[in-house]
C-alpha cells in the first residue's frame, strides 16, 4: 500500500478519485508539514499511497459527542465506556477527523472551566483535532459576561438543553444569554424537546403499569420535539441569534426548520444517522432499550422526510450524538421510560452507513455525502476552508475511502467500549481504508497508527453572517 522514496512532500495520495466542495476529479493529492500543498501533477513524495480505484474525502467533522459525564457520578452510578482515548479512536477508523464534544456547566462553575476541565480530559489521549462545547446550564449575568472572552479565544459554539428541569423558570435569562451569543458571532445548538411533557408523560407512564422500552416513544412524542422547535425558532427571531438544532428526528419539526429558513432566520440543522436507518419497530423488540436515544427513532414517514431533507438541502449535517453505554448498562434490571439511558455509539458506523444506504443506493450523491459529513460542519463551525475541504493551504485530513468494501457490523469488534451496535448484523458497502489528520496516517488497515494525544484543540472564528463561503474561513 505504501512506498517510501526521496521526494520534495511528505505525503502524495496517488491517483484518487477527489471529491470536495462540489467537484470530482481524479488527481494526486501532495502533503508537507500536515497542509495540502499540491492538487494535480505528478508530485514526488517521501512516502506514496495508491488511492487509484479508491475515493479521496475531506475527513469527517463529527460536532456532536459526548466522551465525559454530564456531572461528576455519585458513587454506583453508571459511567459511560468512552473516553477520549476510545471515543477518537473510534472516530478515526469510521473516517472523522475532527469531533465536538459537549462540557456541560456544573452548579458553581463557570463556562470557561467547563471547557478547561474538558480540556483536561482530553489532553494525551485524543487521536484526532478536538473542538469543545460549553453546555449553558447557569444563564446568569456572570456566565453572560464570559461569552466576548469565549468568542476572541476561539470558542465560538454553546448548547442549550430546552428539556433540561429549571430552563422554564429561568427562559427570559436564556434568551439573554442567546441575544449575547449571537452578538457575539457564537452559533447556539439546541436540544429540542419538552421537558415538562416528556417528564409528565413519563410518570403517566410508570402510573399506568407501561413503563418498559416499547412505550418510550410514548414518553417522547414527535409533539415534543416540535414544540420545542417551535420555541427554539421563536427564540432566534427574538434575539436575531443563529441556532443549531442538534438530532432533528420527526418529519413535522423538520417543517418547521423549513419555514424558518424561507423566512430569512439563520436555523441550521443537524440529523442523527439512527433516524436515517431505524423506525419505531425495534421498540417492538424484546431488547428495546438498547435502541433508546432522546428523541426516539421515529416512523416510517419521519425516515423518509430526513432523506429527502438530506437531498434537497434541509438539513445541513449528520452528526452522530456520540453519548455510548454498555448493553448492560443499557439493558440494567430497575430501569423505567423516565430512567432508561438515551444513548448509543455511532462514531465508527457514521460515515459507512451514510454512504452504504445513501450514496450506494443512489438517493446521496458523493458530493452531498461529502457536504453533511464534512464541509457544511466546518463553515458553520468556523473552521473551513482549514478543514473540511481538499485545497492548498487546509489542513491535510483526508480519507481514502474503498467504495467496495463490504462488511457485517459487529460491535463487540469496533474500537467503541459499548461493545455493540445498534446496526449489528447490517451489511455495508464502503469503508474507510486510510484516514489521515493533519498528514499523519492515523488509521490504516484496520489498524490505529497514530499516537494516542496528537490530536489538537482547534480554536474556531466567530459565526458571520451574510459571508460567502469564500470567505467563511
Amino acid at each position: 500500500m505504501t512506498s517510501r522514496r526521496a521526494g520534495s512532500f511528505d505525503l502524495v495520495l496517488r491517483g484518487g478519485a477527489v471529491v470536495s466542495e462540489g467537484r470530482r476529479g481524479t488527481a494526486d493529492v501532495a502533503i508537507r508539514d500536515g497542509r495540502i500543498a499540491q492538487i494535480g501533477g505528478h508530485p514526488i513524495g517521501v512516502a506514496v499511497i495508491d488511492a487509484s480505484g479508491r475515493i479521496v474525502l475531506p475527513g469527517g467533522m463529527d460536532v456532536h459527542v459526548h466522551f465525559t459525564p454530564m456531572a461528576e457520578p455519585a458513587p454506583g452510578d453508571a459511567v459511560r465506556p468512552d473516553d477520549f482515548e476510545s471515543g477518537t479512536q473510534a472516530a478515526a477508523a469510521g473516517g472523522i477527523t475532527t469531533v465536538g464534544s459537549m462540557a456541560h456547566q456544573r452548579v458553581g462553575e463557570s463556562l470557561r472551566a467547563a471547557i478547561d476541565r474538558e480540556l483536561e480530559a482530553a489532553r494525551g489521549r485524543t487521536l484526532v483535532d478536538l473542538i469543545v462545547h460549553p453546555v449553558l446550564n447557569d444563564p446568569s449575568p456572570e456566565t453572560r459576561a464570559e461569552l466576548a472572552d469565549l468568542a476572541e479565544s476561539g470558542h465560538t459554539s454553546m448548547k442549550v438543553f430546552l428539556s433540561f428541569p429549571g430552563f422554564e423558570e429561568r427562559a427570559d435569562d436564556y434568551l439573554e444569554a442567546l441575544r449575547e451569543a449571537g452578538r457575539r458571532g457564537i452559533l447556539t445548538l439546541v436540544h429540542c424537546e419538552d421537558g415538562p411533557m416528556i417528564r409528565w408523560l413519563a410518570r403517566r407512564l410508570v402510573e399506568e403499569g407501561r413503563g418498559g422500552a416499547r412505550h418510550y416513544p410514548e414518553a417522547h412524542p414527535a409533539a415534543s420535539e416540535v414544540a420545542a422547535v417551535s420555541r427554539a425558532v421563536a427564540f432566534a427571531r427574538a434575539t436575531g441569534a443563529p441556532i443549531y438544532v442538534v438530532h432533528l428526528g420527526s418529519a413535522p419539526a423538520l417543517d418547521v426548520c423549513r419555514a424558518a429558513r424561507a423566512a430569512g432566520l439563520a436555523v441550521s440543522v443537524e440529523t442523527r444517522p439512527m433516524y436515517l436507518h431505524l423506525t419505531r419497530k425495534v421498540f417492538e423488540e424484546a431488547d428495546a432499550a438498547r435502541y433508546v436515544g432522546n428523541p426516539p427513532v421515529g416512523g416510517e414517514s419521519d425516515r423518509a422526510a430526513l432523506w429527502r431533507g438530506l437531498v434537497d438541502g434541509d438539513i445541513d449535517t449528520v452528526c452522530s450524538d456520540h453519548a455510548p453505554w454498555t448493553l448492560e448498562q443499557k439493558l440494567e434490571p430497575g430501569l423505567d421510560v423516565s430512567s432508561f439511558r438515551p444513548g448509543v455509539a455511532d462514531l465508527e458506523t457514521m460515515m459507512p452507513m451514510l454512504f452504504s444506504e445513501g450514496v450506494g443506493t443512489g438517493r446521496l450523491s458523493l458530493e452531498r455525502f461529502v457536504e453533511v459529513t464534512s464541509t457544511n460542519a466546518a463553515r458553520l463551525f468556523g473552521l473551513y476552508p482549514r478543514k473540511g475541504a481538499i485545497r492548498r493551504g487546509a489542513d491535510a485530513d483526508l480519507v481514502v475511502w474503498d467504495p467496495r468494501a463490504r462488511r457485517r457490523i459487529d460491535g463487540s469488534r469496533m474500537r467503541s467500549r459499548a461493545g455493540y451496535s445498534v446496526y449489528d448484523g447490517w451489511d455495508v458497502q464502503g469503508w474507510p481504508a486510510i484516514t489521515i489528520s493533519r498528514g499523519e496516517l492515523v488509521w490504516e488497515r484496520d489498524e490505529i497508527r497514530g499516537s494516542p494525544g496528537r490530536g489538537r484543540w482547534i480554536p474556531r472564528d466567530p459565526l458571520r453572517r451574510g459571508r460567502s463561503s469564500e470567505e467563511a474561513g
